[in-house]
């Protein structure tokens, strides 16, 4: 038997040769130098992001401590020039005057030139503030008339034709009651001026009818020389001021009836014409002194018709002449706080002094003065208090300023303006609120 394998058959020669088995060492070499050359170029790699990334976080570092070295390091003076000069140094309370000093010039030659700009055009700008006046006084009417159904436009005629009508008519009973006692007024007046010459002639200075009518005619004569004018002059003058006087109401009442019917939208006009980054604070700042404005006018149309009433209360007892007419001095006169009530009152004292002697006269200047404190001390505080912030010592100096800058018509709207002017400055440093329209409520008021 053979064997299943092929025991039986011849031996097989090896078919693998020898240059065969010499490769594979070779081709393995090949293949590890390869992966070396491989881990080489990864660890080369490696090495230079480490290199760049360290690189990067010195330079960070070395900003950054630049940065908080200039920091902590004091700046160093300037160098003086190489030419020897040395710089002057300014003190600080020196540079800060003179830095206030140029703005305070500059804004001194602007109020100049404002001023005079107004001054310019007087005839214009006085019956214009006295129309913001009328109407701060008589929005409130035009408000309920509007609530009532009424056109604005309707109401705010009625109003200015109740404000005719009003005015007129307190002028017609004064003037009335003035012609109708002129004459028995101008007889008490040269009976006291009778009194007069005998008392000088009798009394301790035992003057002489030659030194009394030496006096006289001293004092014609500065009457005449503080005329100084012709009299086709005078008319011409009389005429002039008529004519400005005429102008002034046409423009007062146009202007009334305008600031009523449509003041919302000349405000919103005026307001337009600023940089539009300031609206907001022109809007505010401008309601703000609206405000101010309504509520001193309503305060002292209160104190005028207080003190008119008070006087003349005073005058009928005593029977002073000319009692309507006193009143409505004195409460024209009161619209001029501080002053104006207290020169209409000398006018009552001196009527009463003409009509029935001294004792009344200082009976009737009593009672003024009682009538004076009592509003000073009790009313006017209170309402001008709590309705409008502005110092007594404010009061008298913006009344002189208007006086100097224009005359009566400046005495007349100082103290409003002043006000105004007051409240603006203490909304724009901050310390009231926002204001915005006046509601239905606050125009009731």
């Amino acid at each position: 038997m053979t064997d299943e394998h092929g025991a039986g058959d011849p031996a097989q020669p090896d078919q693998t040769t020898p240059g065969a088995v010499g490769s594979e060492p070779a081709a393995e070499a090949a293949a590890a130098a390869h992966d070396a050359e491989a881990a080489a170029d990864r660890a080369a790699r490696e090495h230079d992001r480490t290199e760049r990334l360290a690189q990067r976080l010195y330079t960070q570092w070395a900003n950054l401590r630049e940065e908080r070295q200039a920091q902590l390091t004091p700046a160093l003076p300037p160098i003086a020039p190489a030419s020897g000069a040395r710089k002057v140094e300014v003190p600080f309370g020196v540079d800060l005057i003179a830095s206030w000093g140029w703005r305070l010039l500059v804004i001194g030659a602007a109020g100049w030139f404002l001023l005079r700009i107004l001054g310019f055009f007087e005839v214009i700008v006085v019956p214009v503030a006295i129309a913001m006046l009328i109407t701060a006084l008589v929005v409130p009417v035009v408000a309920g008339l509007a609530r009532l159904g009424l056109p604005r436009g309707i109401a705010a005629l009625l109003a200015v034709v109740g404000v005719i009508l009003v005015i007129g008519l307190l002028l017609f009973y004064a003037g009335h009651q003035v012609a109708a006692g002129a004459s028995d007024l101008a007889d008490q007046t040269v009976k006291g001026l009778d009194e007069i010459r005998r008392w000088l002639k009798s009394g301790p200075l035992h003057a002489s009818d030659s030194q009394i009518n030496t006096w006289i005619d001293r004092l014609q004569n500065e009457v005449t020389k503080a005329g100084g004018t012709s009299p086709v002059s005078r008319v011409t003058e009389v005429g002039g001021v008529a004519a400005d006087a005429f102008a002034g109401l046409f423009i007062v009442l146009f202007s009334t009836y305008f600031f009523l019917a449509e003041g919302e939208r000349i405000w919103s006009w005026v307001v337009r014409l600023t940089p539009r980054g300031a609206r907001a604070r022109v809007d505010s700042s401008g309601r703000v002194a609206w405000i101010s404005l309504t509520q001193f006018v309503r305060a002292t149309v209160i104190v005028a018709a207080v003190d008119a009433i008070g006087i003349m209360v005073v005058a009928a007892i005593l029977r002073v002449p000319f009692v309507a007419a006193i009143g409505v001095l004195v409460f024209l006169g009161a619209f001029v706080p501080l002053i104006g009530a207290t020169i209409a009152g000398t006018v009552a004292v001196l009527v009463a002094l003409v009509d029935q002697g001294l004792v009344t006269a200082l009976f009737m200047l009593g009672g003024v003065i009682l009538v004076q404190q009592l509003e000073a001390h009790g009313l006017q505080p209170f309402l001008l208090g709590r309705w409008v912030s502005v110092h007594p010592l404010a009061v008298i100096i913006a009344i002189a300023a208007g006086v100097l800058v224009a005359g009566i018509p400046g005495a007349l709207v100082a103290v409003p303006l002043a006000a105004a002017i007051n409240a603006v400055g203490l909304h724009l440093a901050g310390e009231d609120p926002q204001p915005g329209p006046l509601s239905d409520e606050e125009e009731r008021q």
